[in-house]
């Protein structure tokens, strides 16, 4: 019974830890197509940025925790707003880094994704994607963003488990190449709020008044790090 057991383990470990074959080519441009048809049309995009939000907001609670605040919950909303509250120090590098987090998260997250990826690590991405859904789900406080995130992790746990090898590729590719593509547009849309007054609250404005540097350069920073991990993980997912 012993030797059945720990046979079942080492063959899960195997399965989720182990590497696959990468897909081919045309597949990886395909997901990646798909990706960009999602993020580039404006009523597509209205329902697919709840995934970004999700990402912004576990961004803005994970890096909380990490900097010693007290993580109070997170609320995402259906017009694809989020809220994140924390306690703690209202100033200094724990809450600047926390505020940083937000726009930041998704490419950010997009490119660890295609370093898993391009090592071969497929069903590890899945799996760890299901993990930190399931970690933010503890957090949420409103129904809404509990069901945004029991859907989107249960879509995570069904392809991971019940999937096909090349199900469980193109949908990994395809999160990945979202993450990517879809980090880069939430920046340009809170520029483009900015210019017309409106979004004053925003991001951006509250680093502005924590670090005393103009709002604009933080976007340029969401800029860089969104276009950056875009240019970097798209490299690496086309392994060129």
């Amino acid at each position: 019974m012993e030797t059945t057991a720990n046979a079942s383990l080492a063959d899960l470990w195997d399965r989720v830890f182990g590497t696959q074959a990468a897909p081919e080519q045309w597949l990886v441009i395909a997901a990646g197509v798909a990706a960009l048809a999602v993020v580039v049309p404006h009523g597509i995009w209205r329902l697919a940025r709840n995934a970004i939000t999700i990402a912004h907001e576990g961004g803005h609670g994970l890096v909380a925790l990490l900097t010693g605040r007290r993580l109070d919950g997170i609320r995402l909303h259906s017009d694809t707003s989020g809220l994140t509250v924390s306690r703690g120090k209202p100033t200094g590098l724990g809450m600047i880094l926390t505020a940083a987090a937000g726009y930041t998260a998704p490419p950010l997250l997009g490119l660890g994704g295609a370093a898993l990826l391009a090592s071969g690590r497929i069903t590890a991405f899945l799996w760890l994607a299901t993990a930190l859904l399931v970690a933010m789900l503890v957090m949420i406080r409103n129904a809404y963003g509990a069901l945004t995130v029991v859907l989107t992790g249960g879509t995570f746990l069904v392809v991971s488990w019940l999937a096909s090898t090349d199900v469980q590729a193109a949908f990994a590719y395809a999160v990945v190449w979202f993450l990517l593509l879809g980090g880069v547009r939430p920046a340009f849309e809170l520029q483009s709020k900015r210019r017309r007054g409106g979004a004053g609250d925003s991001d951006a404005d509250q680093l502005s008044r924590l670090t005393h540097v103009p709002a604009g350069m933080w976007l340029f920073l969401f800029h860089a790090v969104s276009l950056c991990s875009l240019m970097g993980g798209g490299r690496w997912l086309l392994d060129v």
